[in-house]
């Protein structure tokens, strides 16, 4: 008995209205049963009906004579396009020598500088015999346990050996400060100069769908227009506050300071009307870093102006992210504005007195003064400046007073009246304090080197004459420096307290000289085994030295040997 017309389209009708919404396995059972219902012929009627092949309308039918228990799944096991890698076991293999260029695969890699797309390897994969599409190239990345990551700023660089011991007295200054209600601020200028105008501002913000703000294409400063915006923030530590000025011309030590004065005058005086003293932490680079001398000039007159003992504490090299005002100021102004073109200096000062976050409150003022560049600070200028350098890391730790300090005879005039050399004055560079080592200790080590310094002078000098002394030892042109001094001299270098030519001018001998006694001792040092550990302190003029014995107090020193 053959199939009508009229069941075929009823079929065709069914299957038509219901595959739609079954998957493959389904849509095979419903054409088996069918088919069974129809009996002879009916294999042939479905297939025809839903326009498939007999051999799957046959498959259903098997499937439900088996009587087997639902599978759970469309297919069987193993049933389906079989994966890529499957089929081309060298796929994997051949991208993670994309990837991994430095471990597992060739350096010279044409990927190996270029961005590691999923479109690219997949591109040079095919390149390479191995047809694949970028969708599984992206899959078995994270089969292997990649993702998409962006580059970690953590990697700070070498650290100087005092970073921690720097932060802990930071600390420690600013705990002092505080619990006595001294202000303590944070400053620093914003490391993003912001170009002002209808240029691209980094971010997004809301705005009308298909109304995006217009910018320019290039960044490039248009020097008809407003210019940039330079802004210069303090931070209160106490108070949690900022005071943003927006500069408009030069970030230099003067801006800073006129920051910070700005800040003063409107702000500071009146929210610690008792305050005599004040803690600046800064940066170790930039306008008001710790090698600036323009930053330390302004820093006394401010100090002269308002009777402020200002101190400043900079953080060690390489760590200015670790500045509060970075991620309690500079962070929430850069999010408040993220996404908008900031296309007047009006613009920005709004944008950043606006700023509000867990109570912090902003004030910004427009600084439209001009300052100067290039302006240089003698060595006399410095040594005029009623400062003070700490006992630890005086580079980086010092007080300006508001008036010129009462200093030692010694630390105002280092040499000594009446033409004499200063190697008249070596006896306080044998202090503990500077040498690290008790001088009872300090003549042991000369001792123990004398006779070899000795040698190693007998030699330079038969090189210098070409054969055998005719003069007995001792006789002719002295030495410049005795066994002890160049001893002395070493140990002072390996401290790390001052420069080569600050040393020579206390020893009163050229660069060169104490260069050369330098390079005798170390050596023998090192044969020796001794290790000369450097100090926290460090002087740029014999002044400071004197300034710094004079304000010592007598101390137990363990020998550095």
């Amino acid at each position: 008995m053959s199939v009508s017309d009229e069941v075929r389209g009823q079929l065709a009708v069914k299957f038509r209205v219901l595959f739609p919404h079954l998957d493959e396995r389904q849509r095979r059972l419903l054409m088996g049963a069918e088919a069974r219902i129809l009996g002879h012929g009916g294999i042939r009627a479905v297939a025809r009906a839903a326009q498939v092949s007999e051999t799957t309308v046959r498959k259903g039918v098997d499937e439900l004579e088996a009587g087997e228990e639902p599978l759970g799944r469309v297919r069987k096991t193993g049933g389906g396009r079989k994966k890529a890698v499957d089929l081309d076991p060298g796929l994997r293999r051949a991208l993670l020598a994309l990837v991994e260029p430095d471990e597992r695969g060739d350096p010279m890699s044409p990927l190996r500088w270029t961005v590691k797309s999923t479109r690219s390897l997949a591109a040079e994969l095919t390149r390479q015999g191995h047809r694949v599409s970028a969708d599984t190239v992206g899959d078995l990345l994270r089969e292997e346990g990649f993702s998409l990551r962006a580059g970690a700023k953590t990697i700070e660089g070498k650290q100087h050996p005092d970073r921690d011991a720097q932060f802990r007295y930071i600390n420690d200054q600013a705990r002092q400060h505080m619990d006595v209600g001294q202000p303590v601020i944070s400053v620093d200028t914003k490391k993003k100069k912001e170009l002002v105008g209808d240029y691209k501002n980094a971010g997004r913000q809301w705005r009308p769908t298909g109304e995006p703000a217009l910018v320019r294409t290039h960044d490039f400063l248009d020097r008809q227009g407003p210019g940039k915006a330079i802004p210069y923030g303090i931070y209160d530590i106490a108070a949690n506050t900022g005071w943003v000025s927006v500069g408009t011309d030069h970030d230099t030590a003067a801006f800073a300071v006129a920051s910070i004065r700005r800040w003063w005058q409107a702000r500071g005086r009146h929210d610690y009307p008792a305050a005599g003293r004040l803690l600046i932490t800064a940066d170790a680079g930039g306008s008001n870093g710790y090698r600036t001398r323009t930053w330390k000039t302004e820093l006394a007159a401010l100090a002269a102006e308002t009777g402020l003992d200002i101190t400043v504490c900079h953080m060690p090299p390489g760590t200015s992210k670790w500045n509060k005002i970075e991620h309690r100021l500079f962070s929430h102004i850069s999010m408040n504005w993220r996404g908008r073109p900031l296309t007047s200096h009006d613009v920005i000062v709004n944008s950043i007195a606006a700023t509000t976050r867990t109570g912090l409150t902003v004030h910004a003022e427009l600084d439209p003064g001009t300052y100067d560049t290039g302006i240089k600070v003698t060595d006399s200028d410095i040594d005029a400046l009623p400062m003070h350098r700490h006992r630890f890391h005086g580079d980086w730790n010092y007080t300006l007073h508001p008036q010129p300090r009462d200093t030692p005879r010694s630390a105002s005039n280092p040499r000594p009246a009446g033409g004499t050399s200063p190697q008249s004055c070596l006896g306080c560079l044998r202090n503990p304090e500077l040498t690290g080592m008790p001088e009872s200790a300090l003549d042991e080590l000369i001792s123990q080197l004398a006779q070899d310094l000795d040698e190693l002078r007998e030699q330079g000098r038969l090189r210098q004459r070409g054969g055998e002394r005719i003069r007995a030892r001792g006789a002719g042109a002295k030495d410049k420096l005795t066994t002890g001094d160049r001893v002395l001299a070493t140990v002072l270098y390996q401290r790390k307290l001052g420069t080569r030519e600050l040393l020579a001018q206390l020893f009163g001998v050229n660069a060169s000289t104490l260069t050369r006694a330098v390079h005798q001792v170390q050596p023998l040092l090192a044969r020796r085994g001794y290790t000369i550990p450097p100090s926290t302190a460090r002087f740029r003029t014999p002044a400071d030295i004197a300034a710094f014995l004079a304000s010592s107090s007598p101390t137990e020193i363990k020998s550095a040997c």
